[in-house]
């Protein structure tokens, strides 16, 4: 760990040596550690240690970026001229409003001492465990047990520098018992939070109950999904229009939907940088304070996040929600929170008289964005209900739906958020849901 002094020590060299123009500096600076295991033995350790800083120089509204991973002086004044070179020959952004300006932060802690010195023996502790009841259980158990440290800084020219260390576990497994398949995840920036036990027996007993699945014609079905693929929900419909940019772009399922009622009025999606039990980041990769952002209120669409860039267009201010340059994504959410509801998922299941229960998704895709229309498989243990009850696992379908049309069908939530890390750097926190339908669209063989 590199500590704060440091990091702002290597900041503060890379702007003295920026000569031209305004100067930003984005360090990232990481401790990663990975043990994975495939059919009940650990098969690779490994870890990662890497100080990145990626330098954006601002000629008026001409924009250069450069990056480095060697902070030797000579790399960092290097790295300040090449950004400059490049910003001379780029054409001007008109929307660029310049560097912020800087905004008191209020510190987000994220960080578990526990965590950042989980040695190979803990992770292989932990790993062995699933393995040996997966053994027991007659089932193969895969997956991977990470334990990372990062620490984020930005720096400006303009005045601007804040700092975060943070740390983040994640233990997950896929298990296998002839033929039939189950799934478990765990994460969370607390190393105590993250324990081999309820991984293995979920993964493991599902695995089991999944065995000899049967074909099942698709077709529209109501459906109750754990927390694995309500994740996905939430993963789509910020990836295709949660951030400011899809909308003035007029690609985002926001369009036209802005203080509508498109929902469930059970549906409330925030984003909150300061979510102690997510994964907290106090400010954005321009260094500007994360605001809480209600993106879904009770069914209904408030409105987008923001970086600088974006928030310019509309006169606004910006949400605190830019990713690191070069970036031609956008602003986007990063600790979303789908807020519960209270029901169990005994009694989802309990007050469905016919339809699936899902585990996860797997490779989901883009289909068209309006609706945020995905295509992507059920994984992982796909179940049938019938008059309330879990009768028989089938085999895998093909979907293609609208998570928004999908989101107006809620008919009830969990009562309990799970913490899981998403398919960018950050967390979400999600229920389990029952929806009226989902159309299913093929059947594997």
């Amino acid at each position: 760990m590199l500590g704060q002094s440091q990091i702002r020590q290597i900041t503060d060299r890379v702007l003295a040596f920026s000569k031209t123009g305004q100067t930003e500096v984005v360090v990232w600076a990481t401790n990663s550690a990975l043990t994975r295991f495939a059919n009940n033995i650990i098969h690779q350790n490994v870890a990662e240690t890497n100080t990145g800083l990626t330098v954006r120089v601002a000629l008026g509204q001409r924009i250069g970026v450069a990056s480095t991973n060697d902070v030797t002086d000579a790399s960092l004044a290097r790295v300040a001229g090449r950004a400059a070179e490049l910003a001379r020959l780029q054409p001007e952004n008109p929307d660029f409003p310049g560097f912020p300006e800087p905004a008191p932060i209020t510190p987000a802690h994220a960080f578990d001492e526990a965590a950042a010195a989980a040695t190979p023996e803990l992770r292989a502790r932990t790993v062995g465990e699933i393995c040996r009841q997966a053994q027991s259980a007659g089932a193969n158990a895969a997956g991977a047990f990470s334990t990372d440290l990062h620490e984020i800084a930005i720096a400006n020219s303009v005045g601007v520098f804040c700092y975060h260390a943070t740390t983040m576990c994640d233990l997950h497994t896929a298990v296998v018992a002839d033929g039939g398949n189950g799934y478990s995840q765990l994460s969370s920036w607390k190393l105590g939070n993250v324990s081999a036990g309820p991984v293995a027996h979920e993964a493991i007993q599902k695995a089991l109950r999944a065995r000899n699945p049967q074909p099942l014609e698709p077709g529209t079905y109501a459906v109750v999904m754990e927390p694995y693929a309500v994740l996905d929900l939430l993963d789509m419909l910020n990836y295709v229009g949660m951030g400011a940019q899809a909308v003035q772009e007029g690609r985002s399922w926001m369009n036209d939907r802005i203080g509508q009622q498109v929902m469930s009025p059970s549906v409330t999606i925030t984003d909150d940088g300061h979510d102690e039990a997510g994964w907290p980041l106090p400010f954005d990769f321009e260094g500007v304070p994360r605001q809480r952002a209600v993106i879904v209120e009770a069914g209904v669409p408030r409105g987008p996040v923001y970086d600088s860039t974006t928030a310019r267009k509309e006169n606004k201010a910006s949400t605190g929600h830019a990713l690191p340059p070069p970036n031609t994504f956008g602003p986007l959410a990063l600790n979303l929170v789908m807020s519960p509801g209270e029901a169990t998922v005994e009694e989802m299941i309990r007050t469905t008289e016919r339809g699936l229960y899902i585990t996860r998704f797997w490779y989901t895709r883009v289909v068209h964005p309006r609706d945020c229309v995905i295509t992507g498989m059920t994984r992982d243990g796909t179940f049938l209900i019938e008059r309330g009850e879990l009768t028989r696992p089938v085999k895998n379908l093909r979907f293609t739906q609208g998570y928004v049309p999908a989101l107006a069908g809620v008919e009830m939530m969990g009562k309990e958020l799970y913490t899981l890390l998403g398919n960018w750097f950050g967390a979400s926190r999600v229920p389990a849901l029952k929806l009226r339908e989902f159309a299913f669209t093929g059947a594997t063989q």
